[in-house]
């Protein structure tokens, strides 16, 4: 199985950019979509469709804000809509489909980067969000939990790791958090089978930062432990370019 990981930063954006063109040739079994920025009576379902896809999708209740969107060519055999916290629930940023030997969980991690209010509620949500999983694995022992994380977890992850210290994305303690939450059987699969620096999936618009490759690795798809075999492959997709970001790969047999 194929699966893709992509912040849009907004899905109609994306499609005047030739997005729709693009996922037929990646074609993916399972792509998992971020920032939507869209509400469902909005969102083009029937152009997915036509890709041979079934699609899912959670918004938040603020138009033109956040939310999730999860195109899959096998129909799922179940799909959970949120977390089940409306803290978060109404910001649109889990959705879950659960296919027969693992599930695919969609994440929007929530941005500190607008002030202290924001970062704060991050935080919290970061100490929630690992209770939150390992209930999920309780019951699904196979995840792969894709998404914008809105974090670098190392030096490596980062263009500029001296100058960005005390910034939201690379605090100390969201780098602590992404090691703690590892050390529980979750596995980066990028960086477990690619150990070559300047591998970024953001960008800043400013001062032509993708063409000088000055980026952040702040998107991943990460596999409980029990998957590790069956990781065949995991690669960053930085010539999509229809967002900031870019897209995530990651296959399992």
């Amino acid at each position: 199985m194929k699966i893709i990981s992509y912040n849009v930063n907004g899905i109609r954006s994306a499609i005047s950019k030739g997005f729709l063109d693009w996922v037929q040739a990646a074609n993916p079994d399972v792509l998992c979509l971020q920032e939507i920025k869209c509400c469902e009576d909005k969102l083009d379902k029937a152009a997915f469709e036509a890709l041979g896809y079934h699609a899912y999708i959670h918004p938040a209740v603020k138009k033109g804000y956040s939310g999730v969107a999860t195109f899959t060519k096998e129909k799922p055999m179940a799909a959970t809509v949120g977390c089940g916290n409306n803290l978060y629930d109404c910001e649109g940023r889990v959705l879950r489909l659960d296919f027969p030997e693992y599930s695919v969980l969609n994440v929007y991690m929530p941005s500190g980067s607008s002030g202290d209010l924001r970062q704060e509620f991050k935080m919290r949500w970061l100490d929630f969000f690992l209770q939150y999983v390992e209930e999920v694995r309780r019951q699904v022992p196979g995840l792969v939990i894709c998404g914008d994380y809105n974090i670098c977890h190392q030096a490596i992850d980062i263009h500029n790791p001296k100058s960005n210290a005390n910034s939201s994305g690379f605090l100390p303690e969201e780098r602590s958090w992404f090691t703690h939450f590892l050390s529980h059987g979750y596995i980066d699969s990028f960086r477990h089978l690619n150990a070559e620096p300047h591998n970024y999936t953001w960008w800043s618009y400013r001062a032509g930062a993708r063409g000088k490759n000055l980026g952040w690795r702040i998107d991943y798809a990460v596999v409980t432990d029990n998957l590790q075999e069956k990781l065949k492959r995991a690669a960053i997709l930085p010539e999509a370019k229809h967002s900031d970001h870019c897209p995530v790969l990651v296959e399992i047999s």
